[in-house]
């Protein structure tokens, strides 16, 4: 699981300063319409790419039992599934244009919707070599799907393509993803029968409508910007979430890349389990809570300094978010421990349950713009969070005071590092540059969380230095 994880992190952490350099670029030559042009576009998308799935590439990790018969029917499902998709896509473009008033959508839309075409040949091979944990391998696809989606978009902005830039980006990386997936682990295909293949559409059903609830609650808050408050508040909650959950989402998606191959292939060692969810869950803590918290001290002069004059309404949905950020970091391991162990129902009815209550409470937070919709993530989060908590701890036998222990080293080692990020920026004179300013503030934040967890967390992290050189990694 080590081996996988380093090379997952490696890999995700190239894309990531990608990323960065190519989001602040872009940024800097695109304006806040067209960011909420396509955010427009990718809360339908996003959504669509889910049912795409239907659910079967969790189904092809977890149920072990499946023979290779059974994965070549599930195969032609998702192929099947994408081609339809893209046609449904393309029907109701118009439609979507008219909902937001944007007659630009349409176009959008339907080019973004190609990805369908190829991501349906891509569900099992992907789910293939994540059970045959070929980590390594998929590392270097997602790093190069990156350096693909990074110097399309920023070439057509510059270019001057303007939005089109943040569509046809995707859709090059999409298309790159797919080939490599299935040039690395091809897969025949047959005719679908159900009563061959019934338990994995089950289980798919359960985890298709777990991802769909997922993205509508998780998405309602952009629907919610771009309706109630239009196009300009979009891109500017646009940015500030893309900025907040970046860095969160590149760590715990290495998590969620990982762990559900090692989750199923432990899915009746509770000890195990246990020692996963401990480990991961402290590992998670220590990477996200600083870069969380820090991000959010130094927000203001973040967003002048990188992103310019012109995104400052920014600001403060970017502090909330990213504090937001660091919750959600810690718990999205929990479904997939219990979809591993096959509880599937219950992480569909309480997703469920999240995308019924959080709309509404986007609605209400949208009276004050963006940063009230941002409050609202504050708000709700962790209510719909707690019944996972309950559910995983008490499938594997696991105390809530041992769980909690986890987050102690992060705890203490970040609210140092917050003493000294305030300090520095209570001791550094206004007239100096915001730069200049900014520069000092992050200098003493990583000093300080360096330091404290050099001196408290010196052991663990040598064990583990240790045994990933030790292995070759």
């Amino acid at each position: 699981m080590l081996h996988a994880v380093a090379w997952t992190g490696a890999g995700r952490w190239a894309v990531q300063l990608l990323t960065w350099a190519s989001t602040i670029a872009t940024a800097r030559i695109l304006a806040p319409s067209d960011y909420g042009l396509i955010g427009m576009a990718t809360v339908y998308l996003g959504l669509v790419a889910l049912i795409s799935e239907l659910g079967l590439g969790q189904a092809a990790i977890t149920l072990r039992e499946l023979s290779s018969k059974h994965i070549a029917q599930l195969n032609s499902l998702c192929i099947i599934a994408g081609a339809s998709l893209f046609v449904l896509s393309c029907s109701a473009s118009v439609a979507l244009g008219k909902f937001f008033h944007s007659p630009k959508l349409p176009a959008v839309v339907a080019v973004m919707s190609v990805t369908f075409l190829v991501s349906g040949a891509q569900v099992i091979p992907d789910a293939l070599l994540q059970g045959d944990l070929r980590f390594k391998l998929l590392a270097w696809f997602d790093t190069t799907r990156a350096i693909i989606q990074a110097f399309t978009t920023v070439g057509l902005a510059t270019l001057g393509f303007g939005y089109w830039s943040l569509a046809f980006g995707p859709l090059a990386a999409a298309v790159a993803g797919a080939v490599m997936a299935v040039i690395a682990r091809p897969h025949s295909l047959a005719r679908p029968k159900w009563r061959e293949i019934k338990h994995a559409l089950r289980f798919g059903r359960d985890v298709l409508s777990s991802r769909v609830a997922w993205y509508t609650y998780s998405n309602s808050d952009f629907l919610v910007a771009g309706r109630v408050l239009g196009q300009v508040p979009l891109g500017t909650y646009t940015i500030a979430w893309t900025i907040a959950s970046t860095p969160v989402e590149k760590i715990t998606n290495m998590m969620t890349r990982v762990t559900p191959a090692f989750f199923a292939a432990a899915q009746k060692d509770k000890m195990r389990l246990r020692g996963y969810l401990l480990g991961i869950t402290q590992a998670l803590s220590l990477l996200t809570f600083p870069a969380c918290i820090g991000l959010a001290l130094v927000a203001d002069e973040f967003v002048l300094l990188v992103l310019g004059p012109k995104w400052i309404p920014a600001t403060v949905p970017l502090q909330l978010l990213a504090i937001c950020a660091a919750l959600r970091s810690i718990t999205t391991v929990l479904p997939n421990m219990l979809l591993a162990i096959r509880d599937s129902r219950f992480v569909m009815w309480n997703t469920a349950l999240a995308a019924v209550v959080f709309p509404p409470a986007f609605y209400v937070g949208s009276r004050w713009g963006t940063s009230g919709i941002a409050w609202a993530w504050i708000v709700m989060y962790p209510i719909i969070t707690a019944p996972y908590i309950w559910r995983t701890l008490s499938a594997i036998d696991l105390r809530t005071r041992t769980y909690l222990g986890a987050f102690l080293p992060a705890l203490q080692t970040s609210a140092i590092m917050m003493v000294a990020v305030v300090a520095a920026r209570l001791a550094t004179p206004q007239a100096f540059p915001v730069a200049v300013r900014f520069t000092i503030a992050v200098a003493a934040g990583i000093a300080a969380y360096a330091a404290v967890l050099f001196f408290k967390e010196r052991d663990r992290l040598r064990d583990v230095l240790t045994l990933i050189r030790g292995d070759g990694v």
